[in-house]
């Protein structure tokens, strides 16, 4: 039964993944029918890659920032409209629609928007007022990305955290309030005890997708300005295609894997100790 599924992952990752592999041993442009074999010369190279470090700490900023407001958003929302209720279901199809969508046809929405000539500064300029740098200056460009991101992506977020709450037994929550906990109390030692699964689920989907961020970047402000927004994905498929250089982009497509691995697998370990140590 399970045949069909593990032939599909097969073919799917696990080959392409051993390919890239083999592919970061060497130094194969593209073309070359017979590339030669360099060992670990492309691993030390992007170790002393400024380029490569500074994508890097690009993509940190946005995994972690982008993960702790995804989650914490989500959650904010989930509480607020968990009830059932025609108002609170619209509500969620209107939160929710922004994930379902293209993210290429998210950046150029919001590209529009915000930059330079777009439409939040044209409405500025005829208030009188100057106009703000969103994806002209570095900072600023870094910070819009996060915010769009976190805007088109908490939705997923919030459908899991309000499938979550639904099954919290109503009984617990009214048994805190009996015993004089307020809505924080509540939250801290009932709600998010029961739905930490959904925790730990949210937070390990959203740090893998993050760590992976392209698309929207390519289209909201293609790596710029000066690179400051240049992902550690953006940079893999821009250097291999345009410089001919397949096999160092393989090598750094390798260690982005092994990276988002190793961080699904300690947020993973580490909400199961803590589960555990308040189990005890």
């Amino acid at each position: 039964m399970t045949t069909p599924a593990v032939l599909l992952f097969t073919l799917m990752m696990v080959v392409p993944l051993g390919l890239s592999a083999y592919l970061s041993l060497t130094d194969w442009d593209g073309y070359t029918a017979h590339p030669a074999l360099v060992g670990l010369h492309n691993y030390r190279q992007l170790l002393h890659d400024p380029e490569v470090r500074h994508a890097a700490w690009v993509t940190g900023v946005i995994a972690v920032v982008g993960t702790a407001l995804i989650n914490i958003v989500g959650l904010a929302v989930a509480l607020a409209i968990a009830a059932p209720g025609r108002l609170n279901t619209f509500l969620r199809t209107v939160f929710f629609y922004p994930y379902v969508i293209s993210a290429l046809i998210i950046g150029f929405l919001w590209s529009a928007l915000l930059s330079t000539n777009g439409a939040i500064n044209t409405l500025l300029d005829a208030l009188g007022q100057a106009g703000l740098p969103f994806l002209s200056q570095p900072g600023w460009a870094l910070a819009s990305l996060i915010l769009v991101i976190v805007w088109s992506g908490f939705g997923f977020a919030l459908v899991l955290y309000i499938a979550g709450l639904q099954t919290v037994p109503a009984s617990l929550i009214e048994a805190a309030r009996l015993d004089g906990a307020g809505r924080w109390q509540t939250l801290r030692h009932v709600t998010l005890p029961m739905i930490s699964p959904i925790v730990t689920v949210n937070i390990v989907l959203t740090l893998v997708s993050l760590l992976r961020t392209y698309d929207l970047v390519l289209s909201l402000t293609a790596g710029g300005p000066a690179g400051s927004t240049q992902t550690g994905a953006y940079l893999i498929l821009g250097e291999s295609f345009q410089n001919n250089v397949l096999g160092y982009g393989s090598a750094q497509s390798v260690v982005l894997t092994v990276i988002t691995g190793v961080a699904a697998l300690a947020v993973t370990l580490l909400r199961r100790r803590t589960d555990a140590g308040a189990a005890a």
